[in-house]
């Protein structure tokens, strides 16, 4: 069968990429013969397509991971962690490729790009380390009649279902415990960037992950599609990052055969700035938590209360420091801010900044689209900007940094718990102690403490309240892909 493929144009390329679905060890087209069309975000034209897939194709891809699930559940830890840690010098060693190619599809600069691919790679070195340490318990019951054994067993056949903007990292965030655990997996990715979702699953295959263990399947109308998956009693697991409000409609069907499911959901991260804060460093941390992946993540600061008596330099700073980044193509090598994902994210933008400059705001830099081919929108600040704005409750997902003052700590926290998100938040203090007691009284499930940046494979990663449920990374997104089996014994 003649497989369909892409070779972005503008780099070497190791090898095309497959553009049809991955089901078992074979690369197939949709039936329909239907295809979804991929643009570039920097000029709108189409790159070119990939498989729609159909629910029959879904279930191909279900079949698949139950046909590879036994072998894989008894490999042997050191053998899985083996090929987890080939799939990261496999990673790395094409990185300025998949940077491009991530530029390509998703607009962002090449610099953020090559970030994301060595973060998405870590997670393949970090969980082929945890995979051997899958440690059991042992315990005598409280009344001394048996032993408690626990030992953690792979949960089954996982959906994974990625965001656009960071097709590699969410899908290796999810793929690596979920093979380390013994799992075997169904990535869907996000419509508008499947092309490295496709890449690294070739990537994978060629660093010898076993055929079924990892599947693809893109979906236009990806409603029928994983429903069909959740709905199918082989699988019991789904892991899903993307908005709160697709994340309630998975959740919903994920209750029907009573599905473990992983949610890390939208965010509206508050940033604090106190008075003794180091203006330098906060401004350096405000630069990355704004405009890593030029605001369009989960993560990004949106919410940036500042106490009154270092305000008005902070803003003066913030603006010089957001004016002075260079607007482009993400692929440009001097670009610093690229493409937003699509026309219908400017027009976001456009409406939370209007509606906040209709209550009072003041536009301090930006604040209009960009006239230009693509989909630009520039670095912008807004300060002064008032109780009720729009902005303050909705996740801007772009370069846009609303500033507000505030007087006393309790105010401060006040506001920043006044959402209802709970993702991440940012503290600036020189003073550790209080910054810390502010981190603790904030509601959210990440603080980063005079940083800007809070994402480490390392750490536990998720939010609280309406941003999700359960970690990604860490033991605890290990975890995630296992039950525990309590067997009583008594000797």
């Amino acid at each position: 069968m003649t497989v369909n493929s892409y070779t972005p144009a503008g780099r070497p390329a190791p090898f095309a990429i497959p553009t049809d679905s991955l089901i078992g060890d074979a690369w197939v087209p949709s039936a329909s013969g239907k295809r979804i069309k991929i643009a570039d975000p920097a000029t709108g034209a189409v790159l070119t397509s990939v498989a729609d897939a159909s629910v029959d194709e879904a279930m191909g891809a279900v079949d698949a991971a139950e046909a590879a699930a036994a072998a894989w559940a008894a490999t042997a830890p050191r053998k899985r962690a083996n090929i987890l840690i080939a799939c990261f010098h496999a990673m790395m060693a094409e990185q300025e490729w998949l940077a491009h190619l991530i530029s390509l599809e998703n607009g962002k600069a090449l610099t953020d790009a090559r970030g994301e691919v060595a973060y998405a790679a870590e997670f393949f070195r970090w969980y082929a380390e945890e995979a051997v340490r899958v440690n059991g318990e042992l315990s005598v019951s409280p009344t001394g009649g048996n032993r408690i054994l626990v030992q953690y067993q792979p949960i089954g056949i996982a959906l994974l279902i990625t965001p656009w903007n960071f097709p590699a990292a969410m899908a290796t965030r999810k793929i690596a415990p979920a093979l380390a655990a013994g799992c075997t997996v169904i990535l869907k990715p996000a419509e508008e960037t499947p092309l490295t979702a496709l890449a690294v699953a070739e990537i994978m295959r060629r660093a010898g992950v076993p055929a079924g263990v990892v599947n693809v399947v893109n979906a236009s109308d990806p409603g029928p599609v994983c429903s069909a998956i959740l709905h199918d009693p082989r699988v019991r697991k789904l892991s899903f990052t993307g908005s709160t409000e697709v994340g309630r409609i998975l959740l919903r069907e994920a209750a029907d055969q009573v599905i473990s499911s992983s949610m890390e959901l939208g965010g509206n991260a508050p940033f604090l700035v106190f008075d003794d804060a180091d203006l330098d460093a906060a401004i350096e941390g405000a630069m990355v938590a704004k405009m890593r992946n030029a605001g369009e993540a989960c993560t990004a600061a949106n919410r940036f209360y500042v106490q009154r008596g270092i305000h008005d330099a902070f803003v003066e700073r913030l603006s010089a420091a957001m004016g002075a980044l260079t607007v482009g193509p993400g692929t440009e090598p001097g670009t610093q801010c690229g493409a937003m994902i699509n026309r219908a994210s400017i027009q976001k933008i456009e409406r939370l900044v209007a509606d906040a400059v209709s209550r009072g705001a003041e536009v301090k830099l930006g604040g209009q689209t960009l006239d230009r081919p693509g989909w630009f929108y520039p670095p912008s600040v807004i300060a002064n900007v008032q109780p009720g704005s729009e902005i303050l409750s909705t996740e801007v997902f772009g370069p846009v940094a609303a500033v507000i003052p505030f007087d006393e700590a309790d105010e401060a926290v006040a506001l920043a718990n006044a959402t209802e998100y709970g993702l991440a938040a940012y503290v600036y203090s020189e003073d550790l102690r209080r910054a810390l007691q502010i981190a603790e009284r904030i509601e959210c499930g990440m603080v980063a403490v005079n940083r800007g940046l809070v994402s480490d494979a390392a750490a536990p990663f998720g939010g609280v309240k309406q941003s999700g449920l359960g970690r990604e990374g860490s033991h605890h997104g290990l975890i995630e892909y296992c039950e525990a089996k309590y067997i009583a014994v008594s000797w």
